[in-house]
């Protein structure tokens, strides 16, 4: 990986020693914290978010992310945000069959797009501008000036009124979903509560970034999206979608 010899100047260099004593703290109340599973039911440690032999994080897990210190509270339900947020308008999906009303990315979604638009360093945190790594590829997600048009759409509003508007989804009020696989599971529980942030549907409500309820996509597979629920056989899709 590029940027293994990075050197970064006095003030990350404060933040990476501040994190090592904390760092360890906000890894473990951050799996805690509103995933009441079995005990080790997950670890960001060894995943893809893992950047601690990178070279740039001082050998630190939690620091590209998360701060306790001098956080950017700019972005509502950011936990301890650490890492430059990107500054893109998407374009947005688009689709005569679609009655969610599509709008920017907000919340833990506009987080997510901080590395995954690739307009940000993926070492560009503390308050510095890296320069080490930008994502593209597949896991480049809002990048080029197609935007989010080719994307499913997030942070819109996903409720009993959208599901009585549109006959093709569930209640995510009624509707029952386990998240995981195996021994690491959650649930049953609606959609709202195991799915949707304040009611509405984020990066997250699909995706697991710390690794605690995960699912692979299908039997013998060993391609880890950080998938909540699988999609052999479209269940993740049909989840929420009624068809």
């Amino acid at each position: 990986m590029r940027g293994e010899n990075l050197l970064f100047e006095d003030g990350l260099r404060m933040n990476i020693q501040k994190m090592s004593v904390w760092g360890p703290v906000c890894l473990t109340l951050g799996l805690l914290a509103g995933f009441a599973g079995p005990a080790g039911a997950g670890t960001i440690v060894g995943s893809k978010h893992d950047f601690t032999n990178s070279g740039f994080t001082g050998g630190q897990i939690c620091v590209v992310c998360h701060t306790p210190h001098n956080a950017d509270i700019s972005v509502t339900d950011a936990p301890l945000w650490n890492h430059t947020l990107s500054t893109q308008t998407y374009l947005l999906y688009s689709s005569p069959t679609l009655d969610a009303i599509p709008v920017q990315p907000s919340a833990s979604s506009k987080l997510c797009l901080s590395c995954h638009d690739g307009t940000v360093a993926v070492d560009s945190f503390g308050g510095q501008p890296g320069g080490a790594f930008n994502l593209g590829g597949d896991v480049a997600v809002g990048a080029g000036p197609e935007g989010l048009s080719d994307d499913h759409p997030i942070s819109s509003t996903y409720d009993t009124a959208l599901a009585s508007l549109d006959a093709g989804l569930h209640d995510p009020a009624t509707t029952q979903v386990i998240i995981g696989e195996g021994d690491k599971t959650k649930g049953p529980d609606s959609i709202a509560n195991l799915l949707l942030f304040n009611g509405t549907l984020q990066c997250a409500s699909c995706h697991d970034v710390h690794n605690n309820f995960t699912a692979l996509p299908a039997p013998g597979d060993t391609t880890n999206y950080l998938l909540k629920v699988s999609i052999a056989g479209s269940q993740m899709c049909l989840t929420c979608h009624d068809k």
